[in-house]
């Protein structure tokens, strides 16, 4: 069974840096407003491994006019596991923690690749295509809660 629970910032670590940083040094793994109060990290873990990661920033992307606004950043699903349900997971439980904090709005940067996955869970692009330095295409996509 895969359960999904709050993880501490290191503990995305390993997954971010086999999906989203590889070949790329651990320290790229570290992002601006990890330790704040407000965010908030996940893990799924299976048999006692994490699996896959996302962490909740609490960022106001200034294109939308809602007023409480959480970012998704570093979602990842280590390689084997890809699939399985587990983005689901996660994204499920990102939207229950948007809800419970009263948010109206989730949104995030999606890489080019992933966006027909999130628009399988109603979320909507917004703007167009943008390049993110070293990492590559990118979306801005978005869901009110």
């Amino acid at each position: 069974m895969k359960i999904v629970k709050k993880i501490k910032t290191i503990d995305t670590y390993p997954v971010r840096h086999l999906v989203l940083r590889k070949g790329k040094p651990i320290e790229s793994c570290s992002f601006t407003g990890d330790d704040e109060e407000t965010t908030i990290h996940l893990g799924v873990f299976y048999k006692e491994k994490i699996i896959g990661i996302a962490s909740l920033f609490k960022i106001d992307n200034a294109s939308f006019k809602e007023s409480n606004q959480f970012q998704l950043r570093g979602m990842a699903v280590l390689d084997e596991f890809r699939k399985e349900g587990i983005g689901t997971l996660l994204i499920n439980e990102a939207e229950k923690i948007c809800k419970s904090n009263s948010s109206d709005l989730l949104w995030f940067n999606a890489r080019e690749s992933a966006v027909p996955f999130y628009l399988k869970l109603n979320f909507k692009t917004f703007g167009t295509k943008f390049e993110i330095n070293g990492i590559g295409p990118h979306y801005v996509m978005y869901k009110n809660i």
